[in-house]
This record gives structure tokens, C-alpha cells and sequence, in this order.
């Protein structure tokens, strides 16, 4: 049975990445990237906190004040003007 491109490609680069873990030069530069990439992965998830914490925060300060110190202001205001 044929082997699908797919799969020949698979198995090229399984092949590839065989060789190059023999060669030192290249084991060091396949290891930095898999570092590299653990650190993107760990600074991605320390952003997405500090963005949340700042909406978190945003939204406190978008809060309205309190619904009872609107009503006693207005009923003031009502009670103060004499009505004839």
C-alpha cells in the first residue's frame, strides 16, 4: 500500500528530527526553542492575569455610587423648597 504525502512528510520529519538530536549543535539550538517556547507560554498566562486584574479594576472604578446617597440628596432638595 502507498503512503499517503502526508504520511511521508510525517515520517521525513520524525527521520529529521532523529538526525538532529545526534548532532550536539543541534540538540542545543532544538532545546533553546523548547525553552523559548515554555517561557512565551508562562509570559502569555502572566498577561492574561495582569489584563484581567485590570478590568477587575477598571470596573471598580466605573461603579456608580451607591443608590441611597442619590435618594437622600433628591429627597433634600425636595424638602428644602417652600410650597405655597
Amino acid at each position: 500500500m502507498a503512503k499517503s504525502p502526508l504520511d511521508r512528510l510525517a515520517s521525513l520529519g520524525e527521520e529529521v528530527l532523529g538526525k538532529a538530536q545526534q548532532n550536539p549543535a543541534a540538540h542545543r539550538l532544538l532545546q533553546g526553542a523548547m525553552q523559548l517556547k515554555d517561557r512565551v507560554d508562562d509570559l502569555s498566562k502572566r498577561v492574561r492575569g495582569l489584563e484581567q486584574m485590570e478590568k477587575i479594576e477598571y470596573a471598580a472604578r466605573k461603579k456608580p455610587p451607591p443608590s441611597g446617597a442619590k435618594k437622600t440628596t433628591a429627597a433634600k432638595k425636595k424638602t428644602s423648597s417652600p410650597k405655597s
